[in-house]
């Protein structure tokens, strides 16, 4: 899984290695640390993209995100789409949980799914609410989402 930093350098180390320094590195700075995790996704004719990342929010100071994107050809409905993209946060979130517990830091998985009833990503928010909290994991959802909704959006072509 190839992982890229926003300015667009590639993170030539696993991923929980990659982490795991960008914690200690931020803790010894005198940061303390929040990680959110989402996924959007953009259907352009036969392919749909998604893209993940990894925001590191230093209290107070800013923050910087690691990003994956992958395609695929496979057509989803709304709802799947909706729910593959939770299903990519997870995974995520779940191989660096540990890293998380271990050096204090709170981490939540922010789901692109509106609240509101009257749009169509809203007929996954339960199965995704009911996945992201019954893995032990904070969740959001639009307008907090911002991981997801703003972050990863920016970054999937």
């Amino acid at each position: 899984m190839l992982w890229r930093k926003f300015s667009g350098e590639n993170i030539e180390l696993p991923i929980i290695t990659a982490v795991e320094n960008a914690i200690k590195r931020e803790v010894q700075l005198g940061y303390k640390l929040k990680v959110c995790i989402g996924t959007d996704s953009q259907v352009k004719g036969a392919e749909t993209e998604f893209a993940t990342v990894i925001v590191f929010l230093r209290q107070g100071h800013g923050g910087f995100m690691y990003i994956h994107n992958e395609k695929t050809r496979h057509k989803y409905s709304i709802k799947e789409r909706m729910l593959v993209e939770v299903a990519k946060s997870i995974e995520i979130a779940y191989e660096l949980c540990n890293l998380f517990t271990q050096y204090d830091v709170d981490m939540e998985v922010h789901a692109d799914i509106n609240t509101n009833p009257q749009f169509k990503s809203n007929d996954a928010l339960r199965e995704a609410m009911g996945y992201i909290l019954g893995m032990g994991f904070a969740f959001k959802a639009k307008p907090e989402a911002f991981a997801s909704s703003s972050c990863a959006n920016k970054v999937v072509n």
